[in-house]
């Protein structure tokens, strides 16, 4: 595989689950990302669902909590799940504190000294990492979705809103829907992108549905006794959405969390949610 090195690779539903490393130009350093080929792999190439993890995760979270390698193989989906950032790069602070640097990279293309060398997550995402996986995997680049919990929730959407052509579907558990209308996501924003706050529209998805609907149903599973719900406001997502009538199922699921005990619950409805939109 060029310019992949495989770290690990372990065999589950007749598939095969690799964690990859590789130098990235867009983020000017090593990156990872673990891949699940289906058992269709052995005989055609097949379609290409993303997952975006949250804060503090890395490439495996998903793949070791999630459960959600079981329905890729019953669909034959591949599943790709970067990191949430990029590590050991040496920027100042990038280890000072848990919601910003290492593991925290929220998807976004940092224009501020000292993020803007490395922490170039949205075109790592959008473009690098799809194109190096299209070079080195049996995928179908032609139906590609995307989905994502919490930060990754927010990366997802946003993703899927800035490119309707590029992904099929969308969903996310817990996303950081609002980020210009938290304290939370204004910190993050502010430092990353600068005080401009005009800047920050561009990582809303909550601004984006405004500006432009997307083409299919939009899933979202959020449980209502996350200790972040405040943060997450997705009451404002549903609110640009029927503004603009976005067709979306905002899901409030009773007694659930925030990690991933409430991802795995609900595991099956998103890979079924992308399933049809990839498999017509």
């Amino acid at each position: 595989m060029a310019d992949l090195n495989l770290k690990a690779e372990y065999k589950l539903f007749n598939g095969k689950l690799g964690f990859y490393s590789h130098l990235s130009s867009c983020c000017n350093g090593e990156m990872r990302f673990s891949v699940y080929q289906p058992p269709q792999v052995k005989s055609q190439h097949v379609p290409i669902l993303y997952f975006l993890s949250g804060l503090t995760c890395t490439e495996e979270n998903f793949m070791l909590k999630a459960g959600a390698q079981r329905f890729a193989a019953k669909y034959g989906l591949m599943l790709v799940a970067p990191d949430t950032s990029p590590r050991n790069t040496g920027t100042p602070g990038e280890d000072e504190e848990w919601d910003l640097g290492t593991g925290a990279g929220f998807y976004v293309d940092a224009t501020q000294k000292p993020w803007e060398t490395h922490y170039q997550m949205y075109s790592y995402v959008v473009k690098e990492l799809p194109e190096l996986i299209a070079a080195n995997f049996p995928a179908e680049t032609s139906r590609q979705s995307i989905f994502g919990h919490s930060m990754g929730g927010h990366g997802a959407l946003v993703c899927a809103l800035r490119n309707p052509q590029q992904y099929k579907s969308v969903s996310a558990f817990a996303p950081i829907v609002a980020p210009m209308h938290s304290p939370w996501g204004e910190k993050i924003l502010s430092r990353y992108l600068g005080e401009d706050r005009e800047s920050w529209r561009a990582y809303d998805a909550s601004e984006l549905i405004r500006q432009e609907k997307f083409h299919s149903p939009i899933l979202i599973d959020q449980g209502t006794e996350d200790e972040f719900l405040a943060d997450l406001v997705p009451a404002i997502f549903e609110q640009a959405c029927e503004q603009v009538n976005q067709p979306v199922s905002i899901r409030y699921q009773e007694g659930y969390d925030h990690g991933y005990y409430f991802v795995s619950t609900f595991i099956e409805d998103h890979m079924r949610h992308h399933a049809i939109a990839l498999l017509g």
